[in-house]
């Protein structure tokens, strides 16, 4: 089962999770053969502001285990967590990803919504996607929204993968390639 998990920090934790970062490397190292992507997100100004991990775990509890035993989460670096079920529609990890423009940005889309997740559509395949999929609730049967790892000039470009009268409350972050590759 595969699942999105995005550490949210708490406002003045920078200094916090630098202190941790062996920690966070030694947990996630653990779950490298696991990871479909994974990295930081932040602001323009290059302030941290959470970390992104999706991965292919065996199940709901494993899922929970990964983000709540997580040390920067563990010592209060963070927010809060979204942690839901994922979809890969890429079939692909980040590492996978051929694309790679110097102009171009990394950014995170957040989408929400709900629906039946047999009445979800996929995204277009398009160049710039990195790692694409709907988020699902606990048994899968509804679509809560869509997480996008892409590429593109801009943030306005990037919030444009997800269609505004399908998608509400939808979030633009920067994000880059994180940790080691698999």
């Amino acid at each position: 089962m595969e699942f999105f998990c995005y550490h949210r920090d708490r406002p003045g934790s920078t200094p916090l999770r630098s202190q941790m970062v062996e920690q966070h490397w030694s947990y996630m190292d653990q779950f490298a053969a696991t990871m479909i992507a994974r990295g930081p997100t932040f602001t323009s100004d290059g302030t941290l502001t959470g970390s992104v991990h999706i991965l292919d775990l065996p199940d709901p509890t494993a899922a929970r285990t990964f983000a709540f035993e997580e040390p920067g989460y563990q010592a209060g670096a963070y927010r809060d967590v979204l942690l839901r079920r994922w979809h890969n529609s890429l079939a692909q990890t980040m590492w996978d990803f051929t694309g790679g423009r110097p102009d171009n940005n990394r950014y995170l889309v957040l989408g929400f919504t709900l629906v039946p997740a047999a009445d979800a559509a996929e995204l277009p395949l398009r160049d710039e996607l990195i790692a694409s999929g709907p988020l699902l609730s606990d048994d899968g049967s509804l679509m809560l929204g869509a997480a996008v790892l892409l590429e593109a000039p801009d943030a306005d470009r990037a919030r444009g993968v997800l269609s505004a009268d399908r998608y509400t409350g939808i979030e633009v972050h920067q994000w880059r390639f994180g940790g080691r590759p698999n």
